[in-house]
């Protein structure tokens, strides 16, 4: 039996299809989970796709935080279940303090579409150990809240203990401080970045590339192989 992977949809969600095709091109098994499920479902990991729940009233992904499969999936994240959290995902995941930091408006404040150079700074995580630490990839990007912030403490820890999960390169796209795309929380199993890369992991679709791929592989195979 292959891996069960929930892909969670939340009022204003407009990436979860993308998602669990992602998931099913990787070869495991996606599990639609609605925001007021109160359980996950007996899935194996839990990724929160990109859109604009609840229409980012408030802040982004503030009230989605509050949604009812939110207790579950924050009780077993703390206990070791895999987590990804794509673009409003991550924003999620910031103001469930799953992860640190916050996502402010872009710096420019406009919304920006683009395919996106990255480096990959963490290749150990549940969800990237089929990268290499220093690889450069290409990853669709898409958003009007990305700015990733935190205060200076915050930085340099994740910094030290290698939390940045991918760094932009070439052109920072929202003012992330220190060209930040995504992290990880101290175990690895928790994960949020920006870009989607959901969106690239077929050659007819997003970049022409596959890059995105190897997230949904990576954890795919710690799963079997778990």
């Amino acid at each position: 039996m292959t891996a069960r992977i929930g892909v969670v949809t939340f009022p204003g969600s407009l990436d979860d299809r993308d998602t669990q095709r992602a998931i099913r091109v990787a070869g495991a098994e996606p599990v639609a989970l609605w925001h007021k499920d109160k359980d996950l479902k007996q899935v194996d990991a839990v990724v929160l796709c990109g859109g604009f729940s609840y229409g980012d009233y408030l802040r982004a992904g503030a009230i989605a935080r509050f949604s009812p499969v939110m207790e579950p999936l924050l009780e077993q994240a703390r206990a070791g279940l895999p987590v990804l959290g794509i673009c409003n995902g991550f924003q999620i995941l910031t103001e469930a303090h799953l992860l640190p930091g916050t996502m402010l408006r872009n710096d420019h404040l406009h919304f920006i579409c683009r395919d996106q150079k990255l480096r990959v700074e963490n290749a150990q995580t549940a969800w990237t150990t089929d990268y290499s630490a220093g690889q450069e990839i290409h990853i669709p990007l898409k958003n009007n809240d990305g700015q990733y912030v935190a205060d200076e403490r915050t930085l340099d820890e994740l910094e030290a203990e290698g939390r940045v999960a991918f760094r932009y390169l070439g052109f920072n796209p929202n003012g992330s401080q220190r060209d930040i795309a995504g992290v990880t929380n101290a175990a690895g199993n928790v994960v949020g970045l920006m870009p989607h890369p959901e969106h690239a992991v077929e050659p007819l679709i997003g970049t022409g590339r596959t890059d995105g791929l190897p997230f949904f592989t990576s954890i795919l195979k710690k799963l079997v192989n778990a």
